[in-house]
């Protein structure tokens, strides 16, 4: 058997996008959003990984206010590979349990986790960097993170150094032990990481062997991994049902600080594979088409709902009122019939802050 009959993804699907308000909300987080292309981005994701892995080794973690809806875009994958968390605790949990249910099917799983939100523009590249990276975690004690190549000094990704160059792989690719690990920088300090081209993003595209991954939180999560160490030897019937208990218990924490960040294991191979993650309008409005003036307009597009007169470089979302510019450039215009959001296109990621003050104020029908 190859590796990659042992072969399981992970694809983490319970996050919020709350720089993608009010389009992405509480009932409507983003990765059930066609935010690029006609369909979601989470039947995206699972449809690019299902060109080397079967649909029956897809496993979904999600929230459990997201399992009809994960069951209703991806029909494909068995009902019992949709983990329900019964509360937000974070990466680290998550794909722990994603990985240990993986390790219930087959005690030599190997598990690619993945994002449900997440662009990728060359995908036979991204298969052949995931194939790689899954054959390294199952012939080594490794954990293995694919860094992305960064082309901007974007500030809202973390960003990892690499150290030693352990071994060439294929085609170009080289293995590196991992250096250090730097949370969001300023522009100026990624300018600076991105020119001695020993910085690469952290995409939390991590892939490793089911036992490798136990071993590691059993080193540096003890709690957690006492917590969760029988889970494997369960049916699929009891795993689901052993889930409250745990996370009642279970300290709320990322994969990066609990794991990623202590392990002397840790490897990266670099994906350079037109990645990126849709965390803000201005991100959608970079990969969506422009009409002549720069301008994307989202949303109904059966009737001609948007007038821009002297307008350029807008993103506009419109949910069938017309919308009319007139001298307006390089906005964000996101209409959803109930809420009217207007931004500069530049202050992209500070639409959280609307969300934080709605939170604040308890305005939970706008959420």
């Amino acid at each position: 058997m190859s590796y990659l009959d042992h072969t399981y993804a992970v694809i983490l699907a319970g996050g919020g996008g709350t720089r993608l308000w009010p389009k992405s909300r509480n009932k409507t987080p983003k990765q059930f959003l066609k935010l690029v292309g006609e369909d979601t981005m989470i039947q995206v994701a699972a449809s690019r990984i299902t060109k080397i892995l079967p649909w029956e080794r897809i496993i979904v973690v999600t929230n459990e206010l997201y399992k009809e809806e994960v069951h209703k875009e991806l029909p494909e994958v068995p009902i019992k590979n949709i983990i329900a968390e019964p509360m937000k605790r974070d990466t680290a949990l998550a794909m722990l349990i994603g990985t240990l249910f993986a390790k219930s099917m087959d005690p030599e799983a190997v598990i690619i986790n993945m994002a449900s939100d997440h662009i990728v523009t060359n995908v036979p590249e991204f298969l052949r960097v995931m194939k790689l990276a899954a054959k390294t975690a199952s012939e080594n004690d490794y954990l293995v993170t694919v860094g992305i190549s960064p082309n901007r000094p974007a500030t809202g990704f973390g960003y990892i150094r690499i150290g030693q160059d352990l071994q060439k792989l294929d085609r170009g690719l080289s293995l590196f032990k991992v250096d250090s690990f730097t949370e969001k920088p300023n522009e100026a300090t990624a300018r600076g990481f991105i020119s001695t081209g020993r910085y690469f993003w952290n995409a939390n595209n991590y892939v490793w062997s089911s036992s490798v991954l136990e071993r590691a939180f059993q080193t540096y999560m003890h709690d957690m991994y006492k917590l969760t160490k029988n889970l494997s030897t369960l049916t699929a019937k009891e795993f689901h049902s052993a889930l409250k208990h745990i996370y009642q218990k279970a300290e709320s924490i990322s994969i990066d600080y609990a794991i990623s960040e202590k392990a002397s294991n840790l490897v990266l191979i670099p994906g350079d594979f037109g990645w990126d993650d849709v965390g803000d309008w201005k991100v959608v409005y970079d990969l969506e088409k422009k009409d002549e003036a720069g301008n994307v307009i989202l949303g109904d597009k059966s009737a001609k709902k948007v007038w821009a007169i002297n307008s350029q470089n807008n993103l506009i979302h419109t949910n069938g009122r017309m919308i009319s510019l007139v001298g307006v450039n390089d906005m964000v215009i996101i209409d959803t019939g109930e809420i009217l959001m207007i931004i500069p296109k530049s202050k992209s990621q500070d639409v959280k802050k609307i969300v934080d003050k709605l939170k604040e104020e308890k305005k939970e029908e706008y959420l």
